[in-house]
């Protein structure tokens, strides 16, 4: 397969902004309504952790970055090349399909208007009308 410049992993199901809220966002969501079990609440935690050590946050850098107004749709995909940090989402879709939350693996070449960059994702303002594809594929554990 060829390399992959970006990937994000989001649900099927448009939130109440009409956005697809990602893989985090919808674990969150599992933990913040207390519907993880003892087991799943240690997995999402130590692996929030993990990544909150491991890996920027666009908003601690830049606190418009998902703000409605400034930036409308915004939404991060991880470079193709932060293979380690995409492998570690494994875990975490096996815990939305517990729950039977469907997520998505999405894979383009151009994802939209970029408003953040660092060395593992790129935060976009999607294309309103597709210019570049965006391949879709089942996670499916």
């Amino acid at each position: 397969m060829p390399d992959v410049a970006y990937v994000r992993f989001q649900g099927i199901v448009r939130n109440e902004r009409g956005a697809f809220p990602g893989v985090f966002g919808l674990a969150n969501r599992l933990a913040r309504e207390g519907k993880l079990s003892a087991e799943q609440y240690r997995f999402w935690r130590a692996n929030n952790d993990w990544y909150d050590t491991n890996y920027p946050n666009p908003s601690d850098l830049d606190p418009l970055v998902y703000d409605h107004e400034a930036n409308p749709g915004a939404v991060a995909w991880f470079k193709g090349s932060s293979t380690e940090l995409i492998a570690r989402v494994d875990g975490y879709l096996e815990l939305l399909a517990a729950h039977g939350v469907e997520c998505r693996r999405m894979e383009s070449s151009g994802p939209g208007k970029i408003i953040y960059e660092d060395e593992c994702q790129v935060v976009v303002i999607p294309h309103e009308r597709r210019e570049t594809p965006v391949t879709e594929r089942s996670t499916s554990n």
